[in-house]
């Protein structure tokens, strides 16, 4: 009773008196030594928990109490906090810093525009980013993970969303599920669960309902599982002890949240050449600062002028570009059926050039249906059904689709449905992906005679051959059994190798009677079994396979199939949707294999069949270490490992819990159609984020060797401080509207891989280009409209203000294409309009009535018509700089 008027928690504590040697400290370790530690009923009587679970009070004083089962979550953050995010990135901070010097060289129109170039990259990145947190958490929400409860009133398990369990559920586990919370067994049928997220232990543990000794850790306890953790095997129910962030992974997760995360590959690449930008500007803003105080002994003013380069050579639009256009991205890929987990992984998924995937339900329909049940040697046979459909109806494992499939044939008729309803399930034994099988004992009614006891199996036909000795024989060869010998088992394998190569699957059934005394069974009675015969299951291919796999392999993505499932069906199903299967690489094979031998294997193979899940593994890791980029498509148990071990893991929404948290990207729809249009709009979101990134360091470079040049040669600037930050201005808001550009089509036929030495190879190619007909510029102003001297100095500056902005802008869409712009290849709309309006704008700026307080001045009319000269010749001699470029080194 003193347990019941303190909270769990308190009387814990209090008895424990803390934790124990290599537990963590605190009252979680408290809570779980106290029920590993007592029996059952006891963690039950003190956690008010009955036969039939909580009731909806209970339920709710509880949640209000421990809040949601949900970890590492952070504590909303306030809107000046995300602000404050969304302005620190290294180029914000260096405009700060030029702004304040500016302030203090009394600059106040360059500091106003170098502030709004700071506001303007935060508040865009701060808006695209909140669209990004909402639209990923309503995305999450399809793929929320459920847990199997009993609560009351409802006497039946039930699912729930796991974010809603208490301490004090009675929860059902089973393979395949991940454990939704910290939980003492109360009973346990084989089970087995791999807790390599808690340990990093890669074997399974093996768990046991008994009370564990006083003093043991938590983690040793036999008796205990942990969120985080997933069954590979057997079945049980369990009370739940601590939720959320009271649970052991919760606050492992919490101890972790202030922890920086490591950027993925193309965001590293990102910041690579973010930084490289950096020190180019501070490199040549002193080298300009110097060159201009020596030639024009004005050190203040060069001093201004080389704090705008600076600026000007500051890509402050980056962080806001990669943002959004991820963000966009991941929007675009969800409206086609295509959730991203991590934003980062989208440019994986565009880079992907291997895909690997299992055969069922993505090259056939998933929807299996039982087309024959044969004696062992092809005859039709009603008992080999009826005996199928009793394992399927009693086994509490994970059904499976073949389960299904015998079930739903027998609810339309077919076997002895009465026999059925007679029988009762005494014992099972579970499933696993090492026996590959699974039984159940079921006591059948004798006809006045005591129940038989049958021990009931089912598998894969090479796995229950191994248990059986003897074989009941069809009645056209005597009827009774027989001991299966060399003779009879030849036989037998042919029966199944003709079904194989129908493109069924074939699954063996095998008994064993044992004594009416026996209540329970193990692993070690599948011996000496009888084989009964077969049940073959017919899984259509889908009929969007065949152009799917047409699609992905005229996008250069090769498909490589990973199936547990027997190499004959797997080769004729691979037929059927035009796939050549070339030679076959077993399970078996592989095991022989050491790293180098598989990578060399893998790569020549496209068919593997009989694997198990560290099979599927380690193929991943050798065509990883081949130089591939690998994307593993899975949704079962076995293929969490693979999906781990993938540079891109994809599920399916109806995955189970372990394969949906190991993977990247959900598909809402398991189809190689979808997954298709998710790999184009990856590389779409990528090239996007490309083009800004060329055009920035190219344009960039150019404006460096351009200023230098004048300010080495010119009696006065070529553009004062202010304009130069306008031009910047201007300029960076044209680009803007980049990730909402469209992507020629040829761009999108292969992997696109993040090459950061070829952002330099570029730059130095393209830069230049600019540069030249800057200095056109420059003998224009100065020998065809005689600004050739320091009182002349604001008309040669608002000329070369307007051509300089509307080559850049002409950047944009010379620089995004391989192709010629306008003609063979045109701009979204949306970017089309943002660059027109910037040419406008630069136009109209000294033209119109603020011109005077950018120290501009109007152009006479026939600067127009030269203008118009030097777009011309820009736009050829950059689109032969093309042509060479990519023959030389190829577009991407």
């Amino acid at each position: 009773m003193h347990f019941r008027r303190k909270p769990l928690l308190d009387v814990l504590v209090s008895r424990t008196g803390g934790s124990q040697p290599g537990d963590r400290p605190g009252i979680v370790t408290a809570d779980l030594a106290w029920a590993a530690c007592h029996r059952p009923d006891e963690v039950l009587a003190v956690l008010e928990s009955g036969p039939q679970g909580l009731d909806a009070a209970q339920v709710r004083a509880r949640q209000d109490r421990d809040g949601p089962n949900d970890i590492g979550h952070e504590a909303p953050v306030p809107i000046w906090m995300r602000l404050w995010h969304g302005y620190l990135n290294p180029f914000n901070l260096l405009l700060t810093v030029l702004a304040l010097l500016s302030w203090l060289g009394m600059d106040l129109e360059a500091t106003l525009v170098i502030g709004t170039m700071v506001a303007l990259s935060t508040l865009v990145r701060f808006v695209q980013e909140e669209r990004s947190h909402r639209s990923a958490g309503a995305l999450q929400a399809l793929v929320s993970t459920t847990a199997t409860v009993m609560r009351e009133p409802v006497t039946r398990w039930q699912e729930i969303a796991q974010r809603d369990l208490v301490a004090g559920d009675r929860i059902a586990l089973a393979a395949g599920d991940m454990v939704p919370a910290d939980a003492r067994l109360l009973d346990a049928r084989d089970l087995f669960l791999s807790e390599s997220a808690l340990t990093g232990e890669a074997l399974p543990v093996e768990k046991f309902v008994a009370p564990g000794p006083a003093g043991t850790p938590a983690l040793a306890q036999r008796n205990l599982v942990f969120m985080g953790t997933n069954v590979v095997s057997g079945t049980a129910t369990a009370v739940v002890v601590c939720t959320g962030e009271r649970s052991w992974f919760g606050a492992l997760a919490a101890s972790t949240l202030d922890t920086e995360v490591q950027p993925g590959t193309f965001l590293a690449g990102v910041n690579s050449v973010s930084w490289m930008l950096i020190r180019f500007a501070m490199t040549m803003a002193p080298l300009v600062f110097l060159i201009s105080g020596l030639t024009r002994h004005d050190w203040l003013e060069a001093f201004l002028f080389s704090l705008s380069v600076a600026v000007g050579l500051t890509p402050e639009m980056l962080p806001m570009i990669v943002t959004s256009t991820l963000a966009r991205g991941a929007v675009r890929l969800a409206r086609r059926k295509v959730v991203v987990k991590r934003l980062d992984a989208i440019q994986n998924f565009g880079a992907m050039d291997v895909l690997c995937t299992d055969k069922t339900g993505t090259l056939t329909q998933d929807r299996i249906a039982l087309s024959r049940h044969t004696d062992a040697f092809g005859t039709p046979s009603e008992a080999v059904l009826g005996l199928a459909a009793l394992n399927s109806r009693f086994q509490t494992g994970l059904k499976n689709l073949l389960d299904r499939a015998v079930l739903e044939h027998v609810d339309l008729g077919g076997g002895d449905q009465q026999g059925a309803e007679l029988a009762r399930k005494i014992d099972e034994i579970p499933f696993d992906f090492q026996r590959r099988r699974m039984s159940v004992l079921v006591a059948q009614p004798g006809d006045g005679l005591p129940d038989r006891h049958e021990l009931i199996c089912k598998g894969a036909v090479e796995e229950v051959l191994t248990v059986c000795d003897r074989v009941r024989m069809s009645v056209h060869d005597g009827g009774g059994e027989r001991r299966l010998d060399a003779e009879l088992l030849a036989r037998t394998l042919a029966c199944t190798g003709a079904l194989n190569r129908e493109g069924l699957r074939v699954v063996a059934v095998a008994v064993r009677t044992l004594p009416p005394s026996r209540l329970d069974c193990t692993v070690a009675d599948e011996a000496g079994l009888t084989l009964v015969g077969y049940i073959g299951f017919l899984d259509p291919p889908r009929d969007s396979a065949a152009p799917a796999l047409r699609r992905l392999a005229g996008h250069g993505i090769q498909v490589k199939v990973l199936t547990g499932d027997n190499a004959l069906v797997t080769e004729g199903v691979c037929r059927q949707v035009g796939l050549p299967p070339g030679s076959i690489l077993l399970g078996t094979d592989i095991e022989a294999m050491s790293d180098a031998e598989l990578q060399a294997e893998a790569a020549r193979h496209h068919l593997f069949a009989k694997l198990d899940p560290m099979h599927k593994q380690r193929i991943v890791r050798a065509l990883r270490a081949g130089g591939h980029v690998v994307g593993f498509l899975g949704d079962g148990i076995n293929d969490a490992p693979a999906l781990r071990a993938a540079d891109i893991g994809i599920s399916v929404d109806s995955a189970v819990d372990i394969a949906r948290e190991a993977a990247d990207i959900i598909l809402l729809e398991k189809s190689l159609l979808v997954l298709d249009d998710g790999v184009i709009e990856g590389r779409t979101t990528f090239c996007n984020m490309l083009k800004y990134i060329r055009m920035t360091t190219s344009s960039s470079f150019g404006n460096v060797l351009s200023v230098l040049l004048a300010s080495a040669f010119l009696p006065f600037l070529p553009m004062l401080p202010l304009q130069l930050l306008v031009q910047n201005l201007m300029y960076d808001i044209s680009q803007t509207a980049l990730p909402f550009d469209r992507v020629d089509d040829d761009l999108l036929e292969r992997p696109l891989a993040w090459n950061p030495s070829g952002i330099g190879r570029f730059m130095l190619c393209f830069g230049p280009v600019s540069s030249v007909f800057d200095l056109a510029t420059f003998a224009l102003m100065w020998w065809v409209f005689g600004a050739d001297d320091p009182t002349r100095q604001s008309l040669f500056q608002s000329g070369w203000f307007v051509a300089g902005l509307l080559t850049q802008t002409l950047v944009v869409h010379l620089l995004r294409t391989p192709r010629i712009p306008f003609v063979q290849s045109r701009a979204s709309a949306t970017l089309l309009a943002m660059t027109a309006a910037i040419v406008v704008a630069g136009v109209w700026l000294p033209m119109g009535p603020l011109a005077s307080h950018f120290r501009l001045q109007a152009l006479p009319a026939a600067y127009f018509g030269w203008l118009g000269l030097i777009l011309l010749g820009y736009g050829m001699l950059a689109t032969l700089v093309k042509r060479i470029y990519i023959r030389r080194f190829g577009w991407q």
